[in-house]
């Protein structure tokens, strides 16, 4: 219901509350007047009454000072007659007027008025005859009964006059009853409705004050909220009346700006905040010439992003108000900043890794007929051939691009990876002698680890790699010679580490940190470090992918890599990798290789679309006894496998291949005809098909392009379960997956 149907109602029921009050009022007022009229009727009644009285006794008193003068002749009773005859005359007269609105009345007092003359008439003949003729003159008079006859006339009139009189009196007094009855029910209704009236009231008013007081009590709780809600906000507010001073504001406005707590009250200028958020001469708000004279358009807001000297980007917005004034809105940004800045590293991973892939996949298929056809040209050659040197120098340089392409992968995160628990205090402790003997003796390799280390999660010979790489960047940083400490221990980082550094998911890590006592780097140059390409070393010193790979393994590995340097002091280089729980332990394994490569009689079916690579692959396998079997793609593959079903013991495919039938789908066919048959991919680049979140499927067997003689052997014999044990002199491109 309305608010105006509401008030309306209120008053149609306060106007017929007044009117009936009113008729009331005023029919108590009719039988007042009325009652009171009657009352003075009365009244007059009994005037009447009184004055037919007073003539009666008048004429009496007359009449016997008449026959006291008559009987003695003393003239003392002619003084009470004469009185009597005044007064009767004054009586007669009053009568005439009070029955004047009586026309009964009037008639009898019209037969009254001449008796009494008559009767006055007698008494004074009476009278004169006593004087005149003596007491016997007077009574002749006396006896006529002419006097006696008046008398009694007189006597009836007035008598019938009282009758009348008492009539009336009668009358009037029932009325006077009667319109007191009135009155006095009119003022009991009156007095009943009143009282109704004021009872309604009240309760009108009662519900009013409890309708205010539950409208109150909901403002305030609805004010209680609205500001639980202006201080709950992540920004910070504040709102400037029209001539620029503070009205409202949250605790997150005096947060993000920094300020004293007694700047934050009513009244402050908002020059004051200008003054007091300003840093090194630079305003961080809004200067109230640039409020007043700005370009901005009528009403539409103005936002503006500014940095802080602590690191902290601050999106601040000025909102005009329709009475002038303006809504300051402060919202911290720097999450935003540190998540845009890895989304753009996340992209230039993104890009760098499309274009490797693209190249990886290419040139590992160069590699690989370069090395095979090496190793191939090798074997034939007598230990003592002069070509042996050229041979092992190419061999070197093919290696050597491999190992650039590998970076590479590793960068972009494209390597696939066997993680496994790993027991960093057996493993990395083994490395050190190597370390020593790689680096040289002028740098004092010192190794430090913590009781109690948790195991990490991670590929065995890939982080043999990263401290590798770390190490000779570090032997690079200490020309004239220093200290290499590598340090294990547990770390915890916790959520207010992953506050500040966007990539990290909190949680325990087991730390490998790698320190020098080098040049150290500028913040220039350690903005970047990680990038691909980059180095500080002189022209064919270097690659620049090196703490790349390193970037790449650990973020592949879930992990996190800081680094923390000192121009002049050194450098240190943290690897945060995930703990693992609840499993097994290993540690890199290094045996020493064979001097014989295994053989074997097996028949392995090689698909591979490039020409040159499947010509070295069935050669190094043909050389080492293999019945192999060939095809160009997919569809050929599963033709050849038709025809020889019964015969193919090893699928050694590419991942990448053209046509429909693609390397994992091949895999799939055979496994479902003939489930024995064992299966190896061979990739220069993985892709979705076995490798997911940079990790090999469980139960897949890889081997990395390009790949030596060597190799090949031991992983086509280590497939087939040709040995229990094998030993590899070099796993750089060869992974074994291990159970997740």
């Amino acid at each position: 219901m309305s608010r105006y149907i509401v008030a309306r109602a209120n008053s149609l029921v306060f106007a017929g509350l007044v009117t009936i009050l009113v008729l009331i009022g005023g029919a108590i007022w009719d039988r007042f007047n009325a009652s009171s009229s009657a009352r003075d009727w009365t009244e007059h009644t009994y005037a009447v009454l009184g004055t037919i009285k007073d003539l009666n006794l008048a004429v009496r008193a007359a009449e016997s000072g008449e026959r006291g003068f008559l009987l003695t002749g003393g003239d003392d009773y002619l003084a009470p007659y004469n009185a009597a005859l005044d007064r009767v005359g004054l009586l007669e007269g009053d009568l005439q007027h009070q029955t004047a609105d009586n026309p009964a009345q009037q008639t009898r007092l019209h037969t009254l008025i001449p008796a009494l003359q008559h009767k006055l008439e007698e008494m004074g003949q009476a009278v004169e005859a006593r004087r005149e003729a003596g007491l016997d003159g007077a009574l002749g008079i006396v006896r006529s009964g002419a006097g006696r006859g008046m008398m009694r006339a007189i006597e009836a009139t007035l008598d019938a006059m009282n009758a009348e009189e008492q009539r009336l009196l009668a009358q009037r007094q029932a009325a006077m009853e009667a319109r007191g009855a009135w009155i006095r029910g009119l003022v009991l209704s009156g007095g009943i409705l009143a009282i109704a009236a004021l009872a309604w009231a009240a309760r009108l008013l009662n519900q009013a004050w409890l309708r205010s007081s539950q409208v109150e009590t909901e403002q305030r709780t609805l004010a209680l909220r609205l500001r639980t809600s202006f201080d709950s906000l992540s920004q910070g507010v504040a709102v400037f009346s029209t001539d620029g001073r503070l009205t409202h504001w949250n605790e997150c406005f005096q947060i993000l700006l920094d300020l004293p707590r007694a700047m934050a009250r009513v009244d402050t200028p908002y020059v004051a905040f200008v003054e007091q958020t300003a840093e090194g001469g630079a305003a961080l708000l809004e200067t109230e010439q640039q409020i007043r004279y700005g370009r901005s358009l009528p009403g539409q807001p103005v936002t503006y992003e500014r940095t802080c000297s602590n690191g902290r980007h601050l999106e601040i917005r000025r909102t005009p108000m329709p009475d002038a004034g303006f809504v300051l809105t402060v919202a911290d940004m720097t999450k935003r900043a540190q998540a845009e800045a890895v989304l753009r590293e996340a992209q230039k991973m993104q890009a760098i890794g499309q274009l490797t892939g693209g190249i990886a996949h290419d040139f590992n298929n160069l590699l690989t007929v370069i090395l095979g056809n090496l190793e191939l040209a090798r074997t034939k050659l007598d230990s003592e051939h002069p070509l042996q040197i050229r041979i092992e120098r190419a061999v070197w340089a093919a290696q050597r691009g491999a190992t650039l392409t590998s970076q590479l992968l590793a960068f972009a995160r494209k390597q696939p990876l066997a993680p496994a628990p790993v027991d960093l205090t057996a493993t990395v402790p083994d490395m050190v002698p190597l370390l020593r003997r790689t680096l040289g003796e002028h740098i004092d390799v010192r190794y430090v680890e913590t009781a109690g280390l948790w195991p990490a999660m991670a590929d065995a010979a890939q982080l043999e790699n990263v401290v590798l790489n770390l190490a000779l960047n570090a032997r690079d940083a200490m020309p004239g010679g220093g200290r290499l400490t590598i340090e294990l221990a547990n770390k915890v980082l916790d959520d207010t580490y992953a506050r500040h550094h966007a990539e990290v998911t909190p949680g325990d890590y087991a730390m490998l940190a790698v320190s020098d006592t080098g040049h150290g780097m500028t913040p220039d140059v350690l903005a970047c470090a990680f990038e691909p390409f980059f180095t500080t070393k002189p022209d064919g010193k270097g690659t620049g992918l090196g703490l790349a790979m390193v970037f790449g393994f650990i973020k592949q590995s879930q992990g996190h890599v800081n680094i923390y340097s000192e121009p002049g002091e050194g450098t240190t280089v943290r690897l945060y990798l995930p703990r693992a729980v609840g499993a097994v332990m290993t540690a890199a394994q290094r045996n020493e290789a064979p001097i014989d490569l295994p053989r074997s009689s097996a028949t392995v079916l090689v698909v591979e679309d490039e020409p040159a690579v499947r010509e070295i692959a069935v050669a190094i396998l043909s050389d080492l006894g293999y019945h192999v079997l060939e095809a160009a793609d997919g569809e050929e593959g599963l033709r050849v496998f038709g025809a020889h079903a019964s015969e193919v013991n090893l699928l050694l495919t590419d991942v990448v291949l053209p046509g429909k039938v693609r390397g994992r789908e091949i895999a799939e066919r055979i496994a479902a005809i003939r489930p024995e048959v064992k299966v190896l991919f061979m990739s220069g680049y993985t892709e979705n098909s076995i490798v997911h979140h940079g990790r090999l499927d469980d139960g897949v067997q890889l081997i990395g392009k390009p790949f030596k003689r060597e190799q090949l052997a031991r992983k086509v014999a280590e497939v087939l379960g040709l040995s229990a044990t094998l030993g590899v002199s070099d796993t750089g491109n060869v992974v074994a997956l291990k159970p997740r």
